[in-house]
């Protein structure tokens, strides 16, 4: 079964900042792995964060592409009217934010049962998907 990849493993994954090394090396590991899923937003949202001047160190727009491109053999959700509704259901029935209740919403339509996140409560169940924090123990 695939796991979710959340935003926030693809920032580690490009981060120069010395004091998420320990982070960076496991994102890294762990996109070598064959099970992974991740949706338009959430590439959006990783492209949006690493190419930002002032958000601390931007990384190259070229750079950003390259690396979204080999994220690209993995399974990719795309926003569509039907993932907004079960975003919505999501976000009411657990309080979420939009965007994280649409993350929980993109995994799930993917089949996959864990969402590798920091945003969420992990082991937390969201509808059939569990929070796991794959830096829970750097």
């Amino acid at each position: 079964m695939a796991r979710f990849v959340d935003t926030n493993v693809l920032l580690y994954a490009v981060s120069a900042d010395p004091s998420e090394e320990p982070k960076q090396r496991a994102a890294l590991t762990l996109l070598r792995k064959p099970d992974l899923a991740l949706s338009t937003q959430v590439l959006a949202e990783f492209f949006v964060q690493a190419t930002r001047p002032g958000g601390g160190p931007a990384i190259p727009r070229a750079d950003a592409i390259a690396f979204m491109e080999t994220l690209f053999v993995f399974p990719v959700q795309a926003v569509t009217v039907d993932l907004v509704r079960a975003t919505l259901g999501l976000q009411e029935r657990f309080r979420l934010s939009y965007w994280d209740a649409q993350v929980c919403a993109a995994a799930r339509a993917l089949g996959c049962t864990q969402l590798l996140t920091e945003d969420l409560n992990t082991g937390q169940d969201y509808g059939g998907v569990v929070a796991v924090n794959p830096f829970a123990s750097l």
